[in-house]
């Protein structure tokens, strides 16, 4: 797409409220475009249409007319989460009217340089891990897109004094044209999304556009363990500073010694980074890491290769390495009661990032998993589910699939927990039989491996009823 003021004069539809697109339509409306804004959900569901009408916004709720677009539509700039099958988007496609997401807007309004970060997991550690590094460098970051400040209110309030750090979805991704952010980082790809992608071929197309406007002028940052991220190299025109948990680089940040199979002791392992010049300087112990969970290094590695081609000082790196606690509902520590720790994860929304969590601690195990049936068949789970695993308490549409996955790990405690009406009735009472199963010395984790829509409207809903129910045991 063009700069929002060639749309000057021009009908512009987005589609799909929410506060994203309460900012497209106020930007595009200001830019003198002919705005309509259409969403699904009935008008009293709308509660920010009222707002956009007082502008003189078109809002039209309640379905998707047929008429919504024609010849006469110059744009679309639809909610990431709408998928590309529904009617607009479809007649958008035959018309060769260009479809786009509220990142390629932003993108056009901001004068301060971005830094993108996205990844099958891992991205808001890592993004607001970027933001704490950049502000102990006084370097002024603006941390948006999928979490803090809606983008295109970001955009316009960013300056060239700003760093915009920016968590990227492969929903906001698959709809940018000219999106071109000055550091670009992929912190790795797991099967996932395939509900809305329909294969992996397109969700590592739509990660991938996060390279495709760059240049050697600037960077991209690649998780060189991954051999997903790897075998996208030949396409990426930026420099590449690699970061590593398992190989010693000649280029990038890596742990010094290297992870081998089957190791995960953190004692004298050093985060490093080793210049163009073959350089080397230590940053941080792994042991110092305020994060647990060797996944967390790989974080670390990726947030600190993002701030030193940013300019960051190195020897401002290790006091939000070492002071930085997480996020909600990633590893997030509840409470201790009779000996068991209880551990809201409820971000692990694959196979993939369940395993991360799992492997993260060296005590016994009572997971709490199961969710939207996506499809996957969960196997990948076998090995990590035998060897740190005493029961599971499973929810959710998958949670038959899980529990023949457990079977074949050689799981004795399987509980499935029975569906009520209200889903925070079935949560509560899958806490209750996991505390029951625990035993001091123990952790029960929430950890589904699934994503939340089957029973709950987010991870977070569903994780702060874990925390709820913890609390009440």
């Amino acid at each position: 797409m063009k700069h929002p003021e060639f749309y000057r004069g021009k009908e512009v539809i987005v589609l799909g409220l929410a506060k994203s697109g309460v900012q497209v339509a106020k930007v595009f409306h200001h830019a003198g475009a002919i705005v309509t804004v259409n969403d699904k959900k009935k008008r009293e569901e709308c509660p920010e249409a009222s707002e956009l009408e007082a502008l003189g916004i078109s809002v039209v709720c309640g379905g998707h007319p047929d008429n919504l677009i024609h010849q006469g539509v110059s744009l679309l700039v639809k909610n990431p989460g709408i998928p590309y099958h529904v009617p607009p988007v479809l007649k958008a496609q035959e018309l060769g009217i260009s479809i786009v997401t509220e990142v390629e807007v932003a993108s056009h309004l901001c004068s301060a340089p971005i830094i993108g970060i996205t990844g099958s997991n891992g991205k808001t550690t890592t993004t607001t891990w970027v933001g704490k590094m950049f502000e102990a460098a006084g370097m002024k970051p603006i941390v948006a897109g999928n979490i803090g400040t809606p983008l295109c209110q970001a955009a316009q309030e960013a300056t060239e004094d700003n760093w915009m750090v920016v968590e990227l979805s492969s929903f906001q991704l698959k709809g940018t044209e000219d999106f071109r952010p000055r550091i670009a980082c992929l912190l790795n790809l797991a099967e996932t999304h395939l509900d809305y992608h329909g294969d992996m071929d397109d969700y590592v197309a739509s990660k991938a556009k996060l390279f495709k406007n760059q240049t050697a002028e600037d960077t991209a940052v690649l998780n060189w363990d991954d051999p997903v991220c790897r075998s996208l190299v030949p396409y990426i025109k930026a420099h590449i500073l690699p970061f590593s948990m398992n190989e010693t680089l000649r280029e990038g940040l890596h742990v010094v010694p290297p992870y081998l199979p089957g190791s995960e002791d953190e004692i004298n392992r050093k985060i490093v980074y080793t210049d163009s010049k073959g350089f080397s300087q230590e940053i941080i112990s792994v042991a110092d890491i305020g994060l647990p969970g060797r996944f967390n290094v790989g974080n670390a590695l990726a947030a600190c290769a993002i701030a030193i081609s940013a300019g960051v000082n190195i020897s401002t790196l290790s006091g939000p390495l070492k002071d930085f606690q997480g996020v909600e509902h990633r590893l997030e520590f509840v409470m201790d009661k009779g000996g068991v720790s209880y551990i809201n994860n409820s971000k692990a929304t694959n196979s993939k990032a369940t395993i991360m969590a799992l492997t993260s601690f060296k005590r016994p195990i009572v997971l709490i998993a199961g969710g939207l049936d996506r499809g996957s068949d969960y196997e990948e789970l076998l090995p990590i589910l035998s060897e740190r695993v005493k029961a599971v308490v499973l929810i959710g549409e998958t949670k038959e699939k899980l529990a023949k996955v457990a079977e074949q790990a050689g799981l004795k405690q399987i509980i499935l927990v029975d569906n009520d009406e209200d889903a925070a009735v079935t949560l509560t009472d899958a806490v209750k039989r996991a505390a029951l199963l625990a035993e001091s010395g123990d952790i029960v984790l929430l950890s589904p491996a699934c994503a939340s829509w089957d029973m709950f409207s987010s991870y977070e809903v569903r994780g702060s009823i874990f925390k709820e129910a913890v609390h009440n045991l």
